[in-house]
């Protein structure tokens, strides 16, 4: 009876690599046509990251260094525009290296140099492009939006891009600023309690703020004025 078994286990088994030869031999062309696919994606992948991603980051990043020294020296203008002995300009980084990080950062200078130079409504739409989710830059990007629409005197737009900014940034060093922009718009536009609330934050969240010194002089003249 064991031995009947054995052998049952054994001719199944058999039967089974068969029918797997059978479906190998029979599904070759598409087995290795799947195996080379996918081959080809891999190395398609490997070979756009270091043949042409990562070269044409470091080329922005360089294009970038230029615009980013006029820009510290306040030459605003030449950092947007680019000069005469062949940088480019923070627009055209942008533009000629779209997707990379470098042309992600060039946008968020380019609305900077903008705002610099007046031109609040160029500077909002450049500042907007820019995609970011960290804690420090993409807060500040949303606080200067919210500065220019104070500058255009659309100041509904300038105090919520204000106090948003403030809430992603969730820190001592900039979230008090912020609340403080939001709060001195809202007292501007006679929204008393919306500022005292703005105000009220920093005051009680960011309390070792240098905004936190003075806060509660604002805090009582919004009071007074409601």
């Amino acid at each position: 009876m064991a031995e009947q078994k054995k052998t049952n286990e054994a001719l199944n088994v058999e039967d089974a690599l068969t029918q797997s030869e059978a479906f190998l031999i029979k599904n070759k062309n598409a087995i290795i046509g799947a195996v080379v696919a996918i081959v080809i994606i891999v190395a398609g992948i490997i070979m756009y990251k270091n043949l042409y991603a990562e070269p044409r980051e470091e080329k922005a990043q360089a294009a970038l260094f230029k615009g980013q020294e006029y820009f510290e020296a306040d030459n605003y203008a030449q950092a947007l525009n680019g000069d005469s002995i062949g940088y480019a300009g923070f627009l055209k980084v942008a533009d000629e290296y779209s997707g990379t990080d470098a042309a992600n950062l060039a946008k968020a200078y380019a609305g900077l140099c903008y705002a610099h130079l007046g031109q609040y409504e160029e500077a909002i739409k450049a500042l907007d492009s820019f995609s970011g989710n960290d804690q420090l830059v993409a807060p500040a990007m949303k606080a200067a939006i919210g500065n220019c629409y104070a500058n255009l005197n659309q100041l509904d737009k300038a105090a919520s891009f204000l106090l948003k900014a403030a809430d992603e940034a969730n820190s001592n060093a900039l979230s008090p600023i912020y609340l403080q922009q939001a709060g001195d718009i809202l007292v501007k536009q006679g929204k008393y309690d919306d500022a005292i609330k703005a105000y009220t934050t920093i005051k009680e969240k960011y309390f070792r703020s240098y905004q936190s010194m003075n806060i509660d002089k604002y805090i009582e003249q919004a009071k007074l004025k409601k």
